[in-house]
């Protein structure tokens, strides 16, 4: 999955002979998973039509303040259309609008949505050879980048003058690479391996029996998911469960009971920068597992129980350079339990929550949470869904790391 999914890319057109190339770009930006906004310029209409572009977009396309078309003259907003957009591509940008843009010059719909925009700006130059190596154009790049817009190069070719050298916009596949290799520099969680468990363990009685509990695994789910936003290669241990995740960074290994677990986040612990353990891993197994299914005979029956392994203080007992962070679900005492769990565990973090607070617990799509550091600080947080607990959870996590 593209690290583009779902974000609002807005595209800017220019009057130059490489707008032939935007249709593919957008159905590139779409094919990643982006929405897709396009404004152009008015003189950017006899290259490429905006019939075109919105039939790809499968959105209106900006070319003016107003829509002339339109009896009741809609006001097209400029600051709307960058207030929206999380990143904004201005490809082809030629000489003129790049002259424009690093001077404030504000004569058209994509300049005063650009001097609205405070997203990241990528801007894709393409003009012939001469005008690429004029110190005018040279000056335009400097100021551009230097208010913190990003440039994607120019390639070397054949110019639609005959020319070949520098000034050809960069292909589309190129420009996507170079905007999703940006945004990947910069994400904190980059080069960085996240280990996390999710979901419950299933101890066999028989061969149809099993000790479990009520976890559906969705809080893992989602924490795995925010990491792997922000940019981790993610390794997501989970026992049975009805979640599903589609992310190029998650390796989900799925497993069934605590022994199988152990086994595999202690495979993948050495080589991990952080380990989350979210699962609900079963305390006690029965000692003794039939292998055929036990009939229905006697009015009580037993099973000896014998305790699993203690996988959390495993890792707290031989971590090295790791962010080790636990969860505990607790009815009485909470905090008091806590503390003690993080202390004797070794741990970084403890995530308490409570199946007093109506909302938090297994089975439900929301969360109540407190966060407890290494040196006893705690953080309370009100109900939320779970997916915004796995962002305020990898942000202490963020800040403890650079503290």
């Amino acid at each position: 999955m593209s690290i583009l999914k779902d974000k609002n890319i807005l595209l800017g057109i220019t009057a130059g002979i490489a707008a032939y190339k935007s249709a593919s770009l957008v159905r590139l930006f779409i094919k990643a998973g982006a929405n897709v906004k396009v404004v152009m310029t008015p003189a950017s209409k006899d290259f490429i039509t905006p019939l075109t572009l919105s039939t790809l977009s499968k959105n209106p396309v900006y070319s003016s303040f107003v829509d002339e078309d339109d009896d009741n003259e809609v006001w097209n907003n400029h600051v709307e259309l960058g207030l929206w957009a999380d990143y904004f591509v201005i490809a082809p940008a030629t000489a003129n609008t790049m002259a424009k843009m690093a001077n404030g010059v504000c004569d058209n719909i994509l300049l005063a949505t650009y001097l609205s925009a405070k997203c990241p700006v990528y801007f894709a130059p393409a003009m012939d050879l001469d005008m690429y190596k004029h110190q005018s154009t040279k000056a335009s790049f400097e100021k551009l980048t230097s208010y913190g817009n990003k440039m994607i190069p120019a390639g070397t070719g054949e110019l639609a003058s005959g020319l070949v050298g520098e000034g050809r916009m960069a292909e589309p596949e190129d420009i996507i690479d170079f905007v999703e290799n940006d945004i990947l520099s910069q994400l904190p969680f980059r080069g960085k391996q996240v280990l996390i468990t999710a979901g419950p363990t299933y101890e066999a009685i028989d061969p149809v029996r099993f000790i479990g509990n009520h976890s559906s695994g969705k809080m893992g789910f989602e924490i795995a998911r925010v990491a792997a936003n922000l940019g981790a290669k993610v390794v997501l241990v989970s026992g049975p469960t009805h979640q599903k995740i589609n992310h190029n960074s998650v390796n989900v290994i799925p497993v069934i009971s605590a022994e199988e677990m152990y086994d595999e986040v202690h495979k993948y612990f050495k080589s991990s920068d952080i380990a989350i353990l979210s699962a609900a891993v079963a305390d006690y197994r029965p000692k003794f597992v039939a292998d055929k299914k036990i009939k229905k005979k006697d009015t009580t029956f037993s099973i000896e129980l014998e305790k699993t392994k203690d996988i959390l203080k495993s890792l707290g007992d031989i971590k090295a350079h790791q962010f080790l962070v636990g969860f505990a679900l607790e009815t009485n005492n909470e905090l008091e339990h806590a503390k003690e769990k993080l202390k004797s565990k070794n741990l970084d973090l403890i995530v308490l929550n409570s199946l007093k607070d109506k909302g938090a617990g297994f089975g439900v799509s929301t969360n109540k949470v407190t966060f407890i550091t290494s040196s006893y600080d705690i953080i309370e947080h009100p109900l939320k869904s779970k997916a915004e607990v796995a962002e305020d959870l990898i942000q202490q996590i963020l800040k403890q790391l650079h503290a």
